[in-house]
């Protein structure tokens, strides 16, 4: 097969990486791409939200498999956009619809999708600006901490925690009235905080079956002990430790089926991926949010720990026959540290060579994510720079292994946390 992944980040080179060892994998294309695809495939030039050059790219290359890495062009219908057309009839396209896809385009849909099917998550109400007064008075009147989230899609920016009244008074302000995520802060959602601790479960749909893939606890904050500010991730682990078993059987019980069965309900047919970030509150699970894409670093520690070949159970997801399909899923443990570049995630510079990437060291494995190739460098191209991955028999084994090969990669002002996993320590036996 010929197969297209759309998308430049760690979590594409993984794909890339996973797809590139399937005996069906004929020719493997990136769009755009970055540093690390470009070794082990052909980088397109394309944005991933430009449907007519990406429509030219599966004409020209005549792509088989397309898989759609980012959340954008899934909520502007990249999928609509090619089912339209009957010269794509055969083409497996792994990602919802525009419908589908509204799970994270919009909170407010999500949440009342959420109500609708009697899935867990926290209470909640909606504002728009002209419900700027009732806002007002709903946070004056209610218990902190309390969470505001503007609406649509804010580059995982348009979340805000408020301890107290002021604070969430300035929420508003910047979301319904200075817009500050301009129209996705159209609407904000108010909801109550959740006392836990956070988790990321992953399905795959085929639209009437579904196959649960290894869950994966990540890091947002830039700083050690989960202090600073929010980045789009500083590291992974997988499997999570206190999650097994019988939390998960109460996930899939309460929340993926009653989720898959809502979709089918209501007539959307959702082939791709579905990132479920859930509370874990006293051994029972309540939904933090939808994505509708794998999530990155998750991507990082899920994929290595799939033996099955990826292609064929995408083939599977595109023939609807997932429930014939045995996924292999590999017991070890799965760490992942993400080096950024210093400043991230505010300023940043671009264009610092990396160094140590090419040592011979089977014991990790390096996806980078913000990189380009400069006259035979490697060099930094955004916030997130890389990930390294390594798989042992437990947390400590694959911790320590991330991060010796890590200790080898070097750039001007490389930072990253040295605690990812630390916090799972007091849950191994």
């Amino acid at each position: 097969m010929n197969i297209l992944i759309l998308g430049s980040g760690g979590r594409e080179h993984a794909f890339a990486w996973k797809i590139k060892q399937s005996p069906k994998c004929s020719n493997l294309f990136v769009a755009p791409g970055n540093a690390g695809t470009q070794s082990i495939a052909t980088n397109l030039a394309i944005a991933p939200t430009n449907f007519k050059e990406v429509e030219k790219s599966l004409l020209t290359h005549k792509i088989d498999l397309l898989v759609v890495g980012p959340e954008d062009p899934l909520v502007q219908g990249i999928v609509n956009y090619f089912r339209a057309k009957k010269e794509f009839d055969n083409l497996i396209i792994i990602g919802p619809d525009k419908a589908g896809a509204e799970l994270e385009g919009s909170k407010d849909f999500s949440k009342a999708f959420m109500n609708k099917y009697k899935i867990p998550t926290a209470k909640s109400e909606t504002f728009t600006a002209m419900q700027y007064d009732d806002a007002l008075a709903y946070i004056q009147n209610h218990a902190y901490p309390l969470v505001l989230k503007a609406d649509g899609l804010a580059a995982g920016k348009g979340v805000i925690i408020a301890q107290n009244f002021d604070e969430a008074e300035l929420a508003l302000q910047d979301i319904l009235i200075d817009k500050k995520f301009k129209e996705a802060g159209n609407k904000v959602l108010i909801e109550d905080f959740l006392e836990g601790i956070e988790l990321s479960v992953f399905v795959l749909s085929d639209g009437k079956n579904y196959k649960i893939l290894p869950e994966a606890k990540d890091y947002k904050r830039i700083g050690e002990k989960d202090t600073g500010l929010n980045t789009g991730g500083m590291g992974a682990i997988s499997p999570v430790p206190f999650a097994q078993h019988t939390f998960i059987t109460k996930v899939e019980e309460q929340v993926v089926k009653p989720t898959i069965e809502g979709l089918r309900n209501e007539g959307i047919d959702y082939k791709g991926f579905l990132f479920i970030g859930l509370m874990n509150i006293d051994e029972s699970p309540y939904v933090i949010e939808y994505n509708v894409r794998m999530g990155d670093p998750e991507t990082q520690v899920v994929l290595p720990r799939i033996d099955s070949d990826l292609v064929a159970l995408f083939e599977a997801t595109g023939h609807q026959t997932l429930h014939d399909y045995t996924l292999k899923i590999n017991p070890a443990t799965a760490a992942t540290v993400v080096a950024v570049a210093g400043g991230y995630p505010g300023s940043y510079n671009k264009g610092d060579v990396i160094s140590g990437l090419n040592l011979t060291d089977e014991s990790a494995i390096i996806f980078q994510a913000g990189t380009q190739s400069n006259e035979g460098n490697v060099i930094t191209n955004g916030g997130r720079v890389l990930a390294v991955t390594a798989l042992a028999n437990s947390i400590p084994e694959a911790k320590n292994l991330a991060y010796k090969r890590l200790e080898s990669i070097h750039w001007n002002n490389i930072y990253y946390r040295k605690d990812i996993s630390d916090d799972l320590l007091p849950y191994l036996d």
